[in-house]
């Protein structure tokens, strides 16, 4: 395991409709997480303002989760516009076409990470059946996520999206070649109670080889986010240190 602050595996999904709404939280957990992700909900309502707010107030990094999905060459065009905000990470669709990732690579010129979206936490097998999957890949969403990730990386993306369970696969196929971005977080003994179905604890995504994770409720409607976000850190620490002990 790398060794880096603990903090730096937590990102904070600003999950709120609006400026306005993100604003306070981006003040208060600034310095206490390593980087704010921008889901679609609130750069489809205020853009580049939100991007420009967590730079100035944030202190940290930037993760755009645009989950883009969509011809290559409107990709590739989206992908351009993106890179010019100067963002760390941004999403695709790994989808079912290998040329809209190769794409978003090329579209982001080596500007901004490419995190390729392998399946979403919130989908279970039965969704995949409905969608028309066939058995194999189904009734095993790791297989897909297997299939997925590969398409990623042979794309030339930088890592990928994927559930904590998948992680250990995909570490021991692909090693530290793909970054893995871990959403579906739930601090330990914390029921989901959400539309996540997937989900995992920080300490269990962390010793499996998780490289950040992506918290969101936990946090924001915690009764003090940043208390919240502080046991979070402490447990990834705690996983840190036992590594470092050799335990």
């Amino acid at each position: 395991m790398t060794r880096r602050p603990a903090k730096d595996y937590l990102v904070f999904a600003l999950d709120v409709p609006s400026v306005a709404a993100a604003a306070p939280l981006v003040e208060r957990l600034a310095g206490a997480v390593g980087m704010f992700k921008i889901g679609l909900e609130l750069f489809v309502r205020e853009g580049p303002a939100v991007v420009a707010l967590v730079r100035r107030h944030g202190g940290g990094r930037i993760f755009l989760d645009l989950k883009l999905h969509d011809i290559p060459a409107t990709v590739r065009r989206a992908m351009t516009a993106v890179a010019a905000l100067e963002v760390d990470f941004v999403t695709v669709h790994c989808g079912e076409s290998p040329a809209m990732l190769q794409a978003a690579v090329e579209g982001a010129g080596g500007r901004v990470k490419v995190l390729g979206v392998t399946v979403l936490t919130s989908v279970a097998s039965t969704d995949l059946s409905a969608a028309g999957l066939r058995p194999e890949l189904a009734e095993d969403p790791g297989r897909l996520v297997l299939r997925r990730a590969a398409m990623a990386a042979e794309a030339g993306c930088d890592g990928i999206v994927c559930a904590g369970h998948e992680l250990v696969m995909l570490k021991g196929h692909f090693g530290h070649r793909l970054l893995a971005v871990v959403p579906g977080i739930r601090p330990a003994g914390e029921v989901a109670g959400d539309d996540q179905r997937r989900v995992m604890s920080p300490a269990e995504a962390v010793a499996a080889g998780a490289d950040y994770l992506v918290v969101g409720r936990p946090i924001r409607d915690a009764a003090d986010p940043l208390q919240a976000a502080h046991r979070i850190v402490e447990e990834i620490a705690g996983v840190s240190d036992r590594d470092e002990m050799g335990i």
